[in-house]
């Protein structure tokens, strides 16, 4: 039988569980399981440097809003998350101390169920190494969220967020 429910959400969470030192992510819709979200908290709790970029340029902004919502989360807890701002940002990976997984899943709960998602697991040093330096050209090319900026978001972006976050399960 083939079933797209559970395993990349697995995958996931298992790399960001092990997490020593890094775990990098880009992708173009950031709506994070519930349990995704804690493991990401309990990483950079625990003195692992965590990095998000997502696009600054969405091509759904209610998707957008949601994802904002939980980039709000993990922002308080010390996450660094980015805005790349050279156009809309379609990478999909995520990159763990020394392995990597890229393919079409984002980071959103369609990709962690219920859909046929193909995606590669790197353990190969030159192909992990060449990732993370994909990943800080695109850093290069983003602006950093900082917490004390985006307290001051206006309240109507704010209200944007919480109704794409009730929306969420939806997409």
């Amino acid at each position: 039988k083939i079933d797209p429910d559970g395993t990349y959400l697995e995958l996931i969470f298992s790399l960001i569980a092990s997490a020593k030192q890094r775990i990098y992510i880009e992708t173009p819709y950031f709506i994070p399981e519930p349990g995704i979200l804690l493991a990401l908290k309990t990483a950079v709790m625990s003195g692992v440097d965590v990095r998000i970029v997502i696009p600054s340029n969405p091509d759904h902004m209610l998707v957008y809003y949601a994802s904002i919502s939980f980039i709000q989360e993990l922002l308080q807890m010390g996450v660094r998350v980015y805005g790349y701002r050279r156009g809309f940002l379609h990478a999909k990976v995520v990159i763990v101390d020394d392995m990597a997984c890229s393919g079409s899943a984002n980071m959103d709960i369609r990709s962690f169920s219920g859909q046929f998602e193909i995606n590669a697991v790197f353990m190969d040093k030159k192909v992990v190494d060449r990732l993370v330096r994909d990943f800080y050209a695109d850093l290069r090319d983003s602006k950093e969220l900082l917490w004390p900026e985006f307290q001051r978001r206006p309240k109507v972006q704010k209200a944007k967020e919480a109704f794409g976050r009730l929306l969420s399960p939806l997409f």
